[in-house]
């Protein structure tokens, strides 16, 4: 991968200047790379090729490896690492958010279960990665993978998939048959308090489903986002085609948008289905990643905006993006930016592609086979616990390399690498622009090493450990 240097550190730490990043003509970065510093990060290969102007920040990712394990990654503007957490288990949904007036990291993490939900929790990380909460589903339901979103009051929304018996007659199933409820909580995050328990089983009629009861247990609703919109829950059920409005004290449907029971007219081009990542965007609209499809071949996926005017009860198409005949069988998302880009991620099919406002494309990412619940564009500083680490070895009998990385650290614009004959002898070897997640330098032959990372000041921000050379 070609270096980052100064300009790479300010477009992931955010600012002015950084706001706009000017289109890239040269050949794309791609990987995937080893860190001599970093042995034990084996990333996906990422191709980022942009064509435009795109949005300033961080690209947030989790890329699957297999069914059952996925990574948390977070891309500078050109693809190049920035930050990158391994897990032996699920992770989904990292993204910024905001919790106690403070940017912090989140993620979902936890095991994967048949039938498409999870059993985990959600993890919230302070700028300098350390672990400040975790929160739950409570009353008895294990909290599933699908929303992890924190509100303006100090709380969480959630999803659980709790496994129930039901007359399931109406979808071609038994009397007694097994089916998943859908329950929809917001919890206290300081204190694991449950404030509400929202049931799909309670609220929604099982004639509402797109699906028909078979071997296993059926999912009658699939709720796969929901977050606060003022005094009520805007909610998304992939298996009723349909975005929901909940009243937030009572749990009661305001309206439905779309599926079989809409209460709204759905103009030209509005309706959708199989969707995920209802939110609201500025003008009042919605937005959500219209998955269209459930199978292979009946495509093409698409992100929408939507006019939906509550007093009329009509909806209208204001814009889609979508690249082609390109789908996402299932996850996915869509991102407003700042400055009026949108980012699409496209879920099961890899990868995600900005858009301009007129729906020109002007960055495509890719990720190999690797697949990424959502992808998301954000501004984030992160100062991380550790110490930088430093990797030494000789080239011949006067030379060594050295190599420099400092996992999540987004302020680093240069190093200094010391050396010397022991830990309380050393002295600069050489000082260098930072060159993407690992920077290298050659110098003399020495028995001990170190480095320090600079600020765009050329302040030091931290210093690693002394490390021999062998």
């Amino acid at each position: 991968m070609a270096g980052a240097g100064l300009a790479g550190a300010a477009a992931v730490a955010g600012g002015a200047a950084a706001f706009r990043q000017e289109p890239a003509r040269s050949a794309p970065v791609s990987g995937p790379e080893r860190y001599a510093t970093r042995p034990d990060i084996e990333l996906p290969e990422i191709t980022v090729r942009r064509t435009g102007a795109t949005a300033g920040g961080a690209l947030f990712l989790t890329p699957h490896r297999g069914t059952g394990q996925s990574d948390a990654l977070i891309l500078d503007g050109d693809g190049r690492p920035v930050w990158f957490q391994r897990s032996e288990r699920l992770i989904t949904d990292l993204r910024v958010q905001t919790y106690r007036g403070e940017p912090v990291l989140t993620y979902w993490e936890g095991e994967r279960l048949e039938g498409g939900h999870g059993r985990g929790a959600g993890i919230v990380l302070d700028r300098s990665y350390r672990r400040i909460a975790t929160v739950r589903t409570g009353n008895g339901v294990e909290t599933d993978f699908h929303e992890f979103r924190l509100t303006g009051r100090g709380t969480a929304l959630l999803i659980a998939y709790p496994k129930v018996t039901a007359d399931l007659r109406a979808l071609g199933g038994a009397r007694d048959g097994q089916m998943v409820d859908n329950r929809i909580q917001e919890v206290d995050v300081r204190t694991g308090r449950v404030l509400l328990d929202w049931s799909a089983r309670r609220h929604l009629a099982l004639d509402e489903s797109f699906v028909r009861a078979g071997e296993g247990t059926l999912d009658p609703f699939h709720v796969n986002s929901v977050e606060a919109d003022g005094e009520t829950l805007l909610v998304s059920a992939r298996n009723t085609h349909t975005v929901y409005s909940l009243d937030r004290r009572t749990g009661a449907v305001r309206w439905r948008l779309g599926g079989r029971r809409s209460d709204f007219a759905m103009g030209a081009a509005a309706s959708f289905a199989w969707q995920h990542d209802a939110r609201r965007v500025a003008g009042g609209r919605l937005s959500l990643f219209d998955n269209h499809i459930a199978n292979v071949g009946d495509g093409p996926s698409r992100g929408i905006v939507l006019d939906v005017d509550e007093e009329r009860r009509r909806a209208s198409l204001a814009s889609t993006f979508a690249v082609g005949s390109r789908f996402g069988q299932y996850m996915g998302n869509l991102q407003s930016l700042a400055g009026g880009n949108l980012l699409v991620g496209w879920g099961s099919t890899t990868g995600a592609t900005e858009f301009a406002p007129d729906g020109t494309v002007v960055m495509e990412l890719a990720l190999g086979e690797s697949a990424s619940y959502r992808a998301y564009r954000m501004e984030w500083e992160g100062r991380p616990a550790t110490r930088p680490d430093v990797a030494a070895g000789p080239l011949d009998g006067h030379r060594i390399e050295v190599h420099a990385s400092w996992n999540g650290a987004t302020g680093v614009a240069g190093w200094r690498f010391l050396s010397g004959a022991a830990e309380g002898s050393l002295a600069t070897a050489a000082t260098v622009r930072r060159a993407g997640f690992e920077t290298s330098a050659v110098i003399g032959r020495a028995r001990c090493v170190a480095v320090e990372a600079l600020g765009a000041d050329g302040a030091v921000l931290a210093r690693s450990a002394a490390r021999a050379v062998a």
